[in-house]
């Protein structure tokens, strides 16, 4: 332990310095962590580093999934939920088919069903990658949602690839009748034990008498027991931490309190940097592992690195044809949730752009690690270490090559009108704030009139509302006035959540004043 830790805090040390230099050059921080564990790695002196599979598919997963399904907006999901079904399903189904034919023709000993598990393995792009690459670049609300979204449900349908080119291969056949039932439970069992686990932990929020902390604690240990209880049970953990976290999300203002709310976010921001971080470094860091196991089945190096690109190749171009053939589908069937641009060239240009946001992560990684040594028969696992450096390799290049071009792309190419999104967003908030202003005055000309000539404090808590200025004096906020002002603050949210019901109303923007109501909340509880 004592060896261990200096270690560990060195890690997270580098990582947020790692952080603010990405920061700093304007590029995505998973970029600098993979590549600054892959030159720690070349250290004579440095142990190997061996990760269990378990440790990123139940320690890291769960939570990074969570806060991913925490902060997504379910509306704007449902709005494009075709579209990010499509993606998150039929290509991913798509790309492992693709990966599975072309590396069973080119790569010797490599049968259809083991390139089905290489698929499944690298098919899902990563979220954390784009997410932190579109920071950079101003790209329109439905393409991120549809990025977001997509990253939320892949993951579960390249498991489950994942899950049944692993039966095929220790078995030799698959039975398509079970197959269909397993995939049926995986999804719509996964689905249904998330949204029971946390509809029975806000009703534990709501009855019992909870605090921040422990309201934090609480939602700290959630996706990890939706997870558990539906691996458990043989169905998607991946899908029950999705359904649980959009669910939790959406009755957030119903069972956390203002405290809980404005902690958690800081304490959840920090927690998912450091799990990401530490991720992302150890995937840099596993090289020299895979390099030697290659090494002692006497597979080339050059060999094996023309194998990675090749496959890196499939994965970027079945995914730009994946984008397009959307796109024709959409026009076909949908034209009226067809991308509207100011041209033609440019609409076509946007599935190019949703095709190069592939990068691959964290899942690829921990699937890869997750290939038994051996097979049920005690015989090694047939490619196994040459699917690791595979993996590796299709990381470390779409991160590379993707996500060093990406913001490059979308500033040179002109799709997103930046200022008319920036217009956009300022018209919302003003309406926004207008309608709030107004529901304000409403209340307490109806509710508290009589009481304005009656208390000097009540002239300034008006005053307060038409200017919204800070008040330099707070002497005027006695009891009486604390007790209105939550419940105008209260009623405030009431409004909003009812703003929140209009479809072309962002709700980005009404989560960003719902917070800057619990932080009005949390200062008055301190007057």
């Amino acid at each position: 332990m004592h060896d261990t830790l200096p270690l560990l805090l060195a890690m997270i040390a580098a990582i947020v310095l790692l952080r603010m230099l990405a920061t700093k050059l304007k590029i995505a921080y998973p970029i600098l962590l993979v590549t600054a564990g892959l030159a720690v790695s070349f250290i004579p002196a440095l142990p190997p580093v061996k990760i269990q599979p378990d440790l990123i598919f139940f320690v890291f997963l769960p939570p990074l999934l969570f806060e991913a399904a925490w902060t997504i907006s379910f509306k704007e999901m449902k709005k494009w939920r075709r579209i990010i079904t499509s993606f998150a399903f039929l290509v991913v189904f798509f790309t492992a088919f693709s990966v599975a034919i072309v590396t069973n023709h080119f790569i010797p000993g490599f049968t259809i069903a083991i390139g089905f598990l290489l698929g499944g393995i690298v098919s899902p792009p990563d979220a954390v990658s784009t997410g932190a690459i579109t920071k950079f670049v101003k790209i329109s609300k439905s393409t991120a949602t549809i990025l977001e979204g997509e990253s939320l449900l892949n993951d579960a349908s390249s498991l489950i690839i994942f899950r049944f080119a692993l039966v095929a291969i220790g078995t030799g056949q698959l039975v398509w009748q079970q197959v269909a039932l397993s995939f049926a439970w995986m999804v719509i069992g996964g689905t249904v034990i998330g949204l029971l686990i946390a509809w029975f932990f806000t009703q534990l929020h709501k009855r019992l008498p909870t605090d921040a902390p422990s309201d934090i604690a609480f939602t700290l240990i959630e996706p990890y027991v939706m997870y558990w209880v539906a691996e458990t049970l043989h169905s998607s953990g991946v899908l029950a931490v999705v359904a649980g976290g959009l669910y939790m999300s959406t009755h957030r203002l119903m069972f956390l309190n203002s405290a809980s709310r404005v902690r958690g976010f800081s304490v959840w921001e920090s927690f998912v940097f450091l799990l990401n971080g530490i991720v992302f470094f150890l995937i840099g860091l596993q090289l020299p592992e895979i390099v030697s196991s290659l090494r002692s089945e006497g597979i080339p190096l050059s060999t094996a690195i023309g194998y990675g690109a090749l496959v890196t190749i499939v994965l970027i171009v079945t995914r730009i044809i994946s984008s397009y053939a959307a796109l024709v589908a959409t026009l076909i069937f949908r034209p009226s949730v067809a991308p509207h641009t100011n041209s033609t060239k440019m609409r076509w240009r946007t599935p190019l752009l949703l095709g190069w946001t592939g990068m691959r992560g964290v899942v690829s990684l921990a699937a890869a690690l997750a290939i038994p040594v051996t097979l049920a028969n005690g015989n090694a696992f047939p490619q196994r270490n040459l699917i690791l450096f595979i993996t590796f390799e299709a990381i470390l290049l779409t991160l590379l090559i993707q996500g060093l071009t990406l913001p490059y792309f979308i500033k040179r190419s002109g799709m997103f009108d930046i200022q008319k999104f920036e217009q956009a967003g300022e018209e919302m908030k003003l309406k926004m704030k207008k309608g709030l202003k107004t529901h304000v005055h409403k209340i307490l000309k109806d509710k508290y009139e009589h009481k304005l000539q009656e208390h000097q404090g009540m002239g300034k808590f008006i005053q307060q509302w038409e200017e919204r200025a800070k008040a330099t004096d707070d002497k005027w906020m006695n009891d009486q006035t604390k007790i209105i002002f939550l419940e105008l603050l209260e009623s405030q949210r009431s409004y909003l959540a009812e703003l929140n019901k209009d479809p072309n109303f962002d709700e980005e923007i009404i989560r960003q004043q719902l917070y800057q109501i619990d932080l009005e909340e949390e200062r008055l509880k301190i007057i």
